[in-house]
């Protein structure tokens, strides 16, 4: 069973304790793949897939205790085995997987404040799913936004007049054409290309874009701008 013998408290402690679970998941549903088909025997009982804290995975019975110590996994996924194609079937199990890591993370984050609760999800966010990871789909991330002053990764940005403006380079493209189509926006502190396994950051002055390492702005610390000014701004706004 996926028992929590020391319940995580902190950020820090829920996001290691998620991590290690989806690590074992993951592991269940790629490296050790056939191990796993072969216990999910449909003419079992109603089987879950556990991932637990230490990266290790099991097969196992839910657990008797009503209401369990821990949100369960998704009941009999052992009985959908032989009547699906074995890769539609491996995805399925990873998105109840997903369901099951975002439901034990917030329950031990239920007693954290909001902002706590933004960052875990934050972090969380970071990683790929596993469904992600199973069917090899390549994640894209947006770039970063302005919404009601604070930034955040999207593609609008909201100007000192209160209107939404579009970045062009921006807008919704295919998941496959993504990152190839926004090729064109360039850091305006060292010129390199945009890459959509990188953070960025928009200045709400000159409106040009950049990597949060060349600036040194994090994801979490563009949570707590409300109006970012890059470098050169700021020394113009100085003299």
């Amino acid at each position: 069973m996926s028992a929590a013998s020391s319940n995580p408290r902190t950020v820090e402690e829920i996001f290691k304790d998620f991590s290690g679970r989806r690590a074992g998941i993951v592991r269940a549903l790629s490296s050790d793949v056939d191990e796993f088909y072969g216990l999910c025997d449909p003419e079992k009982e109603n089987l879950c897939l556990y991932g637990h804290q230490n990266e290790s995975w099991e097969v196992n019975l839910p657990a008797e205790e009503v209401p369990p110590e821990l949100p369960e996994p998704a009941l009999g996924i052992n009985f959908a085995r032989d009547g699906m194609n074995r890769r539609d079937w491996l995805s399925l199990v990873a998105v109840h997987s997903d369901c099951w890591l975002l439901s034990v993370a917030f329950y031990f984050g239920a007693r954290l404040n909001r902002n706590e609760r933004k960052r875990l999800f934050s972090l969380m966010n970071e990683l790929p799913t596993v469904f992600e990871v199973v069917t090899e789909r390549k994640p894209v991330k947006d770039k970063p936004s302005v919404d009601s002053g604070s930034k955040s990764r999207g593609s609008t940005k909201r100007s000192s007049d209160g209107q939404v403006k579009s970045n062009p380079k921006m807008a919704d493209e295919s998941y496959e054409d993504d990152e190839d189509e926004q090729g064109e926006t360039l850091c305006g502190s060292c010129g390199g290309n945009y890459s959509a396994d990188e953070f960025w950051i928009c200045c709400d002055i000159c409106e040009r874009w950049f990597h949060g390492k060349c600036v040194k702005i994090t994801p979490a610390k563009a949570e707590s701008i409300k109006q970012y000014k890059c470098p050169s701004c700021s020394m113009k706004r100085r003299q």
